[in-house]
């Protein structure tokens, strides 16, 4: 035990003991910050456990979560833990089927219900026998409050789980079917939360804005985590409205965003300036530059962040190079839920290194395999897959190391680039496979493109089906068509003659989480769009722009 880090609740205790008065969850409602403080938070989170064991619950039982990031997710995780539960932290956005099969494949005996967009969608799914509790929101029905919660049992004394306990069922985002339980213990959690704070360096003198689905590995590793661990300060965001202005008054020191999101605070941005040249002309002159870098990272509330951070999906190195010109330097990161989110780490920045996203950190190893697949291995692996032994074999090899069905290659400093997923490359009707991945980045150089997705599997050419930011979907049609065959005839000089681009299919309905075509931590569900599209592409050709 000398060498296990410290366990989320050993913590909590610490910081409860070492800074009892100091706020640590800040949950705005109605536009006023609501604070909890170490002391108060340890409290409730013991009265919480207490009350799950009152009304029957035994350890080992597995509870669900769902709801969108708040102050009580937090409490409530750490309160599972504290009653040696099973977490099952479920998307906010899963659609009513997923919701229902999570909640059947897992065994939940108990859900937490919180915030929800939309309540009643979701009410089918969840079973009349299964024990409701509310979390402090507006939310489906409940047998029980969170106030009568917290004033339904003494607080318990803490028992620290071991480090080989279950601590979570982390279902994956369901890309490609059926989502998988990835079992996460503790000592694995808290492996890769302690690496992730000594890259970070974090402090308590550190804020944090939690806003990426809490369901997701990632915002519970490198936010939840890392606060809990460094005593740190945590803001939440109201709702999607307030998002920017939740941000100005956190001022993160560090922050954290995924690609399609850092895509929308540029657009937003050049639509302020007025056009991408006028903003780039702006860049260049010299005494300006540091004016406008400095109001676009006050606009975003971003000017205090010390580390910026991308993960979850592929992006630009054009978009982090534009960054780079107004002061902002965006590390990447790569991690997995079955790596409890830590994989490599692009800390500290180096634009040199723009378009990697980063080395394996300590007692992390990362090799290639057969078809240049990225094969990791570290204490922070999970320990299978819930209920299903046949993926869990497919996915570990002899030695031990996770089959991350990424393709990339690692460069003389260990730095690692992916090239694709290679059940994302495909054939076209020439027999050659394309692998799409790499073209969508050169795509995202165009500041009218919100999104794209390459397919053509068995059609004369890959096409790019393509969402525009709103701001061009107001331009005029020759001026957007011309700037995107531009775009499209320069990557084409690059491709071989196989992955050329026939053209673009310029879809008509946004690509969402609603819609099924975005997961709930905004990854492109590529196989939707090829069911939907890949009939409408075998005539596009010679570069060709098609309006849906």
């Amino acid at each position: 035990m000398s060498n296990q880090p410290l366990l989320p609740l050993q913590h909590l205790a610490h910081w409860a003991e070492q800074q009892p008065q100091k706020v640590w969850l800040r949950q705005p409602r109605e536009r006023q910050l609501h604070d909890i403080n170490w002391a108060e938070a340890y409290d409730q989170v013991k009265r919480l456990a207490g009350a799950l064991q009152q009304l029957g619950l035994v350890a080992g039982d597995k509870v669900a979560i769902l709801s969108k990031n708040c102050a009580e997710w937090f409490l409530t995780d750490l309160a599972l833990q504290a009653g040696g539960f099973i977490s099952v932290p479920i998307y906010p956005t899963a659609s009513a089927e997923t919701v229902r099969y999570v909640l059947n494949h897992s065994g939940a005996k108990a859900i937490f219900l919180g915030k929800l967009d939309d309540p009643q969608a979701l009410a089918s799914a969840v079973p009349e026998n299964l024990l409701r509790f509310d979390m402090n929101h507006p939310t489906l029905q409940c047998q029980y409050s969170w106030s009568q919660l917290l004033q339904m049992a003494e607080p318990i004394e803490l028992e620290i789980p071991l480090p080989d306990d279950l601590m979570s069922i982390i279902y994956t985002s369901g890309s490609t079917g059926n989502p998988k339980g990835a079992m996460l213990k503790y000592g694995a959690y808290a492996f890769a939360v302690d690496i992730m704070l000594q890259e970070l360096q974090a402090t308590p003198e550190d804020r944090v804005i939690s806003y990426l689905p809490l369901a997701h590995i990632t915002e519970r590793s490198y936010i939840e985590g890392t606060a809990t661990a460094c005593g740190g300060t945590v803001y939440f965001v109201e709702n999607l409205q307030t998002f920017v202005d939740d941000v100005k008054v956190c001022q993160p020191t560090l922050f954290l965003s995924v690609p399609r999101l850092w895509t929308l605070f540029r657009a937003q941005v050049i639509e302020k300036i007025g056009s991408a040249s006028k903003l780039d002309l702006l860049l260049k002159l010299p005494i300006i530059k540091g004016i406008v870098a400095k109001k676009i990272r006050d606009g975003l509330g971003l000017n205090h962040a010390r580390m910026l951070g991308c993960g979850s999906a592929p992006v630009a190195p054009a978009l982090l190079r534009w960054y780079q010109t107004v002061g902002m330097n965006i590390s990447e990161a790569w991690g997995m839920t079955e790596t409890a989110a830590l994989g490599t780490i692009g800390i500290p920045f180096r634009s040199d290194k723009i378009g990697s996203v980063g080395r394996a950190p300590m007692n992390c190893e990362l090799k290639l395999g057969d078809n240049n697949e990225l094969l990791f291995k570290s204490p922070a692996l999970f320990s299978g897959y819930y209920q299903n032994d046949a993926a869990t074999a497919e996915v570990f090899d002899e030695d031990g190391f996770f089959r991350t069905g990424d393709q990339g290659h690692i460069d003389a400093d260990g730095y690692m680039t992916i090239t694709g997923r290679i059940k994302d490359n495909f054939k076209t009707a020439k027999g050659k496979f394309v692998a799409p991945v790499p073209i969508e980045a050169k795509l995202a150089q165009n500041p009218l493109i919100e999104l794209s997705c390459v397919i053509g599997s068995g059609q004369p050419y890959p096409v790019a089906l393509l969402q525009l930011t709103e701001s061009a979907q107001m331009m005029d049609r020759a001026e957007v068509e011309t700037a995107l065959k531009e775009t499209i005839s320069q990557i084409n000089t690059l491709m071989e003659s196989h992955a050329t681009l026939g053209g673009a299919l310029l879809t008509k309905e946004p690509w969402t989480v609603e819609n099924d075509v975005l997961t709930p931590t905004l990854k492109i569900k590529r196989h939707v769009l090829e069911e939907r599209f890949n009939e409408m592409i075998g005539d596009i050709r010679k570069e060709q722009i098609i309006w849906q």
